[in-house]
C-alpha cells in the first residue's frame, strides 16, 4: 500500500475516536492505574521477601503489607475487567456510529450507486470491515497510550534504585517497536488484499446463488462452483498470508522481552557474585533491589508485547478503512451548479406539495459520474395530471424517474411547485412519493409488516383495506395465517402478480401527491394487469402521475403522453392526438398490432372438418 495513503488512513481512523466518547479515555485511565498498582504490588511483594529472607523478620511483622497485597490483586481484577468493558464499549459506540454512517451514505447515493456492486460486496463493507474496525479502538488505541505511560513509570521506579538496570530496559526496549514497524509495513497491505478478496467473494457468491436456476438451466453449475473454489481459495491463501505475519509478530516479540529480561537476571546474578560491581550508586545491590526490577521486567514489556499482539489490528483497521473511505467521501451530486455538483445542504427549502406540479427546462439527467443519460428536454406537468412516458428500451425513461426520485444528479433546471428538487428537503419530498416498479421488492417478513413499511401505525383493519383496494385481499383472507402470512427472501411464496399487487398496497398505504409508476404491470398475465391497473386508477383520482409503460392500450385516460428517443422529447400530446400523427407513437402501436395478431393467431385452435360442419349446420 502507498504509504502516503496509508498514513491519511491512519489519521482518518484516528479523527473518529471522538465516536467513542468518554470510553476510550477511561480505558486508558484505568490501564494506567493498573500500571501504578503494578509497580506497588511489586514494591510489597520484594519487601516481604527481603525482609523474611535477609532480615529474618517474621512472618507476622508483616500483616499490612499481605492485606495490601490481595487488596491490590482486587483491585487490578476489577480494573482489567472495567477496562474491558469500557474498551468494548467504545468500540462498540464506533461501530454504531460508522456503520450508521455508511448505511446514510447509501441511502443518500441511492439505487443508482448501489447497483455498481453486488449486494455481497455492500453486505462485507457494512458488516465485515465496519466490524474490524472495533479492535483498533478498543484494543490498539489505548495499547498505545499505555505502552508509553506504564514503561514511563517503571523506569522512574527502577532508575533511583540502579541506574545500570534501567539502562538495560531503556535500551532494549525500542528493538519491539522497531519490529512492529517493520512487520506492519507489509500487514496493513495484506489486509487490504484480504478485504477485497472477500468482497469478491461475497458478491461472486450471492449473485450465483440468486442466479442459480438459470446457470442449472443453461448447464453452467459446475463451471460456477468451479469459479467459487478458486476465489474460495484466493481468500484463503490471503488469510492465511495474514496469520503467519500475525504469529510471526508475536514470536519475535516475546524473543526480544525473554532477551531483556534474561540480561537483567545474568546482570543482577553476577553482581550478587561479586563479579559486576556497577550501578547501585555506591550503596550495593540488596535483594529488595534485585527483586523489586526483576519482578517489575516482565511487567515493563508486557505493554509492549501486548501493543506487538494489537498491532495486527492497526492493519487489519486501515485494509477495512480503505473502501470505508473511499464510500463516505464519494461526493453526493444533486445538481450541477457553475459546472461542479452540489449537494446544496444548506439550501434546502419547505415547499406545500399537497398538490404537485413539476416543470422541467432544459433538463439533462446524468450519471454519478456525470455522464448524460436523458436530455436536455422540456416539459410540464399540472397537479392533478396524469402523464405517461414511453419509447424505446434505453431511452432514457427510467433515468427521468431516478432524477424525480432524487436518485441521480441533473442540470437545467427541474422544479417542484416552483422550488427546485435539489433544494428540497429530500425526507420531506419523498413522504408525498408513491413508486410501484416492475419488479418490487418485498422483504422477508409478514404481509402486515410490508404493507405497513412507510406506516408503522396502520391497524390491520386499515392494512385489510388497502389490501382490498389493491385486489390482493381475498388471497391474504384465504391464507391461514391471514396477515401474519410469511414472505420469505426475494417475495418467496407469492406470485408475481400477487407481490406486485402487494407492493401497490404498500405504495397508496402513505399519502402521496404524486404516483411515480415505472412499468407496474410489467410480467403480470392479463387478469394481474387488470387488476393492478383498476386499483391504480382508484387510488390516483386526485394525484399527479408519472408513469413509464409500454403498453400504449392504457394510454387513453392520460392526460399527455411524451415520447422519448435518444434522450430527447420527439412528440407530446393525449392519445388521440398521437394517434393521427405520424412519427414514432404510431410506429410502436402498428408493432403492438401486429405482435397482438400474431398472438391472437398463434393462441386460436385450428379447426377440424367435422367442427366446419357443425358450424355449418
Amino acid at each position: 500500500m502507498d504509504k502516503t495513503l496509508e498514513k491519511s488512513l491512519g489519521q482518518w481512523l484516528k479523527q473518529q475516536k471522538s465516536s467513542c466518547g468518554i470510553f476510550l479515555k477511561l480505558t486508558i485511565f484505568t490501564g494506567a492505574l493498573n500500571g501504578v498498582a503494578i509497580v506497588v504490588q511489586a514494591y510489597l511483594l520484594a519487601h516481604i521477601l527481603h525482609g523474611v529472607i535477609m532480615l529474618e523478620l517474621p512472618m507476622a511483622s508483616f500483616r499490612s503489607q499481605f492485606i495490601g497485597l490481595i487488596a491490590l490483586i482486587i483491585v487490578r481484577a476489577g480494573l482489567a475487567y472495567a477496562r474491558e468493558r469500557l474498551s468494548f464499549e467504545a468500540g462498540k459506540r464506533l461501530r454504531s456510529d460508522i456503520r450508521e454512517a455508511v448505511l446514510n451514505k447509501l441511502t443518500d447515493l441511492g439505487p443508482a450507486f448501489i447497483k455498481g456492486k453486488p449486494a455481497g460486496a455492500w453486505a462485507s463493507i457494512v458488516l465485515e470491515q465496519v466490524e474490524d474496525l472495533h479492535d483498533f479502538y478498543a484494543k490498539y488505541l489505548p495499547q498505545m497510550m499505555l505502552a508509553g505511560f506504564i514503561p514511563l513509570i517503571i523506569l522512574v521506579s527502577v532508575f533511583p534504585l540502579n541506574w545500570a538496570a534501567g539502562l538495560i530496559l531503556f535500551a532494549t526496549a525500542p528493538l519491539i517497536p522497531m519490529f512492529m514497524i517493520l512487520v506492519g509495513m507489509g500487514a496493513a497491505d495484506a489486509n487490504r488484499k484480504n478485504f477485497s478478496a472477500l468482497s469478491r467473494l461475497s458478491g461472486h457468491f450471492m449473485d450465483r446463488l440468486k442466479g442459480l436456476s438459470t446457470l442449472k438451466l443453461f448447464h453452467r453449475g459446475e463451471t460456477e462452483v468451479n469459479k467459487i473454489e478458486t476465489a474460495s481459495e484466493d481468500f484463503r491463501q490471503r488469510t492465511m498470508s495474514v496469520l503467519r505475519m500475525a504469529f510471526l509478530s508475536s514470536a519475535v516479540l516475546e524473543f526480544f522481552a525473554a532477551l531483556s529480561i534474561a540480561v537483567l537476571a545474568v546482570y543482577f546474578g553476577f553482581s550478587y557474585l561479586d563479579h559486576l560491581n556497577f550501578g547501585h550508586y555506591g550503596a550495593g545491590i540488596t535483594l529488595f533491589t534485585g527483586l523489586f526490577i526483576l519482578i517489575l521486567a516482565p511487567e515493563f514489556f508486557q505493554p509492549l508485547r501486548d501493543l506487538g499482539t494489537h498491532y495486527h489490528a492497526k492493519a487489519q483497521a486501515i485494509g477495512a478503512a480503505e473502501a470505508l473511505v473511499e464510500l463516505l467521501e464519494h461526493p453526493n451530486p444533486l445538481k450541477q451548479v457553475d459546472g461542479k455538483f452540489s449537494e446544496q445542504t444548506a439550501q434546502q427549502h419547505e415547499v406545500s406539495l399537497d398538490n404537485i406540479a413539476i416543470s422541467a427546462t432544459e433538463l439533462e439527467v446524468l450519471t454519478l459520474e456525470g455522464t448524460a443519460l436523458l436530455g436536455p428536454i422540456s416539459f410540464e406537468v399540472q397537479a392533478g395530471q396524469k402523464v405517461a412516458v414511453v419509447g424505446p428500451s434505453g431511452a432514457g425513461k427510467t433515468s427521468l424517474l431516478n432524477a424525480l426520485l432524487g436518485f441521480l444528479p441533473y442540470k437545467g433546471s427541474l422544479k417542484i411547485n416552483g422550488v427546485e428538487l435539489s433544494v428540497l428537503d429530500k425526507k420531506q419530498w419523498r413522504e408525498h412519493l408513491a413508486w410501484l416498479g416492475q419488479d418490487p421488492q418485498l422483504f422477508h417478513g409478514s404481509i402486515r409488516e410490508n404493507v405497513c413499511l412507510a406506516n408503522p401505525e396502520l391497524t390491520d383493519a386499515q392494512v385489510m383495506a388497502l389490501l382490498e383496494q389493491a385486489n390482493i385481499a381475498e388471497f391474504v383472507n384465504q391464507h391461514p395465517q391471514g396477515l401474519d402470512t410469511v414472505i420469505s427472501d426475494q417475495a418467496a411464496g407469492v406470485s408475481v402478480g400477487q407481490a406486485q399487487r402487494i407492493a401497490l398496497a404498500r405504495a397508496i398505504a402513505q399519502p402521496a401527491s404524486l404516483f411515480l409508476l415505472d412499468e407496474p404491470t410489467a410480467s403480470l398475465d392479463s387478469h394481474s394487469e387488470k387488476l393492478v391497473s383498476a386499483s391504480l386508477k382508484q387510488a390516483m383520482t386526485a394525484q399527479t402521475c408519472v408513469m413509464v409503460t409500454h403498453r400504449l392500450d392504457q394510454l387513453q385516460s392520460m392526460d399527455n403522453i411524451l415520447v422519448i428517443e435518444a434522450g430527447r422529447i420527439v412528440q407530446q400530446g393525449d392519445y388521440a392526438l398521437l394517434s393521427t400523427q405520424t412519427g414514432l407513437f404510431k410506429n410502436m402501436q402498428q408493432q403492438d398490432d401486429d405482435g397482438l395478431s400474431l398472438y391472437i393467431d398463434e393462441q386460436e385452435p385450428t379447426k377440424t372438418d367435422e367442427q366446419t360442419q357443425r358450424e355449418d349446420v
